[in-house]
């Protein structure tokens, strides 16, 4: 049997484990996989992988059933910020009944495995193959560079966080199961309807039922907001299956970035349970929590999920007028400066005219050297834009067709099964099923990855993670394939395409994706909070921005990339519409066009962008075509710095 087969073999075996197992641990398994199959008995490969199913059936029985919500790389230009979910497993102390169906489950696989091990076809293998349904993701990003999301801003939706996709970019890629604690003393049960705790929220005053689920709720929004991280340490430790103690760091991370929670509403509350709504503190950002406690004893943490969400009726921003919306622009990022959670530079046009501009903070803090409009940021996923406009440019040409698969310009693709069965369309909608880049292969090779044709001798080997077309995936690596494709028909590097054929029309003298190696004059440092105190965000990058993100542009020639789009200067009107319209539903509250974003249509204020985001870096692009306003925001800070101001701006802007 071919070394293919048994990969899919294993990659099958793996989708099988539990979701919170999976998410966690199957990137990583078969990076291994793929490294020790070179040298090691693949049947030897295949008898690990049975056994941690094994072990997985037997002693976390529960953890099938544990809903874990899907990992969403930002499609948007809107960053949520986080998701996180309690995930329990069964106490080691197990019945024979269940000792007994735990040995059935593994032979039964074992027989199955063998069989399709004879199999010459080795896409038979997919057929038992379960779709992931979901992944646990930490608040902090990743090490290793690009969400959105890499991180990327991202559309938030009902139960889901992203860190993040576009917005932002960051899979967000350090997953991990994520808790918190909380201390409380024995005490008896509270009946509803006793004396309620008190919690400030914007100057008024919510009651939390005095019950224990309340009691323990109102302790950790207290803990967390103080951010103290010996308290937060101790509240672990009363969970009823305690996180491990390294999560602490995380939790800081993640009050920094959000600034804490305020309480805006009790939905539900027993003697037992608590639901309600939070509010970020530094943002727009709403958060709908559940928290369950144990009936008797201590009352100890028994479930916790935080689950970022769409702004609830109750809470719906009310509009400004323009002066109004400049006035609380200004005071809102003045207020961010001074908490230094915000250093960039913002501008804001309409119809070509600026309604608001300025610069914030360091560019670099080492030299005393300040943010201007002219600052060169790191835009994360943003590039996306500029790769999905050279596409559509070729096909506006007649020299690429959108229902091709990119194997027909491509030739050498190493995969002919995955070359002949993606299309150049669903690439630009992440429904390829291609992945992603980031992982411990990316780690390993970042600083070897000079070329685009790089990453596909890397990459190139790899099967497809679901049937293209077939649901709607953030991938990196697709739009890193569509940039290899603009080579390939253009005869031109992506590098010298996009400059001449996007920058040049578009009059963009500051947007380019030079190697952090070279000296490019007013490149700001980007600065992360990521692993404690902020400092430079070096040790991240890459060695250069690709066709999916990591260059670095200007708000100013933001702001000019979207007038050129809106005047037809880099596609005819009809192409310009293909670009930027919707096309494939996400996990957010938009759609995915290609490269672009498109949201707000529902609200009347419609809009297409891209965000982009990573460790030290956060940008943010909103085009609303109806009424003429271009919002640009860029920062050399960690998400969402740029996110949430645009954001707020985004949130307030008028619709005419």
């Amino acid at each position: 049997m071919a070394k293919p087969a048994y990969r899919y073999i294993y990659r099958a075996l793996l989708r099988l484990h539990p979701p919170s197992f999976r998410e966690r641990f199957a990137e990583e398994m078969m990076s291994t996989f793929a490294e020790a199959s070179s040298n090691q008995s693949l049947l030897g490969l295949l008898a690990d992988c049975f056994v941690s199913l094994t072990r997985q059936s037997l002693l976390r029985p529960n953890s099938w059933r544990v809903p874990v919500p899907e990992v969403v790389y930002a499609t948007s230009t809107h960053v949520p910020l986080f998701a996180w979910e309690r995930i329990n497993v069964s106490a080691p102390g197990l019945s024979a009944g269940r000792w007994m169906q735990g040995s059935f489950i593994s032979l039964a696989l074992f027989a199955g495995a063998w069989m399709m091990a004879q199999t010459p076809h080795p896409r038979h293998a997919r057929v038992v193959a379960l779709q992931a349904n979901g992944a646990v993701l930490n608040r902090t990003f990743p090490s290793n560079v690009e969400n959105s999301g890499s991180y990327v801003p991202g559309s938030s939706s009902e139960g889901r966080y992203a860190i993040g996709s576009p917005s932002g970019d960051l899979r967000e890629q350090q997953r991990g199961q994520q808790g918190l604690a909380m201390e409380l003393p024995a005490e008896p049960d509270k009946t509803p309807g006793a004396p309620p705790f008190q919690t400030d929220t914007h100057g008024a005053n919510v009651e939390v039922p005095q019950t224990p689920a309340g009691g323990q709720f109102s302790t950790w929004l207290k803990t967390f907001n103080d951010g103290d991280r010996t308290k937060i340490a101790d509240f672990q430790k009363h969970f009823k299956n305690p996180p491990p103690q390294q999560n602490v760091e995380g939790e800081l991370g993640f009050r920094r970035m959000t600034g804490g929670f305020e309480l805006r509403k009790i939905e539900e509350s027993t003697p037992t349970r608590i639901t309600g709504v939070l509010q970020e503190r530094g943002s727009d950002q709403f958060a709908r929590f559940t928290m369950e406690v144990e009936p008797d004893g201590q009352h100890l943490i028994s479930d916790w999920q935080l689950n970022a969400v769409a702004t609830p009726a109750d809470f719906t921003i009310p509009r400004m007028t323009e002066p109004q919306l400049i006035e609380a622009a200004k005071t809102r990022i003045d207020a961010l400066v001074k908490q230094d959670q915000f250093s960039g530079a913002v501008l804001v046009t309409k119809s070509g005219k600026t309604v608001l501009s300025g610069a914030y903070g360091m560019a670099d803090r080492e030299k005393t050297i300040p943010n201007s409009l002219a600052t060169k940021f790191r835009i994360g996923s943003m590039n996306k834009m500029f790769t999905a406009t050279s596409v559509l440019q070729l096909v506006q040409a007649g020299k690429i067709k959108l229902g091709d698969p990119f194997g027909k310009y491509i030739t050498d693709y190493p995969n002919k099964e995955v070359s002949s069965k993606v299309t150049i369309e669903q690439l630009l909608t992440h429904t390829g099923g291609t992945g992603d880049i980031f992982g411990p292969q990316f780690e390993q090779h970042r600083k070897d990855l000079r070329a685009l044709q790089d990453y596909v001798n890397l990459y190139g080997t790899r099967g497809l993670e679901f049937t293209p077309g077939s649901r709607w995936e953030y991938s990196n690596y697709g739009f890193l394939l569509l940039g290899v494709v603009v080579e390939r028909v253009s005869g031109k590097s992506y590098y010298d395409y996009v400059a001449q054929n996007v920058y040049a029309p578009a009059g963009m003298t500051s947007t380019a994706s030079l190697s952090e190696d070279e000296n490019v004059p007013g490149r700001s440092i980007g600065y992360t909070a990521m692993g404690g105190s902020l400092h430079p965000n070096t040790d991240t990058l890459p060695y250069r921005g690709t066709s999916a993100g990591g260059g670095y542009s200007t708000v100013e020639d933001l702001q000019r990339f979207a007038s050129a789009l809106l005047n037809h200067k880099l596609l005819n009107a009809e192409y310009t519409e293909l670009l930027t319209t919707g096309k494939v539903e996400t996990p957010g509250r938009g759609k995915y066009a290609f490269g672009f974003s498109d949201e707000g249509a529902d609200s009347g204020a419609r809009h297409f962008g891209h965000g982009g985001g990573a460790p030290g870096m956060n940008g943010d692009l909103k085009i609303y075509p109806q009424t003429g306003y271009v919002v640009a925001v860029l920062s050399n800070m960690d998400p969402p710095a740029a996110s949430r101001v645009s954001d707020f701006i985004a949130n307030r802007l008028p619709k005419n």
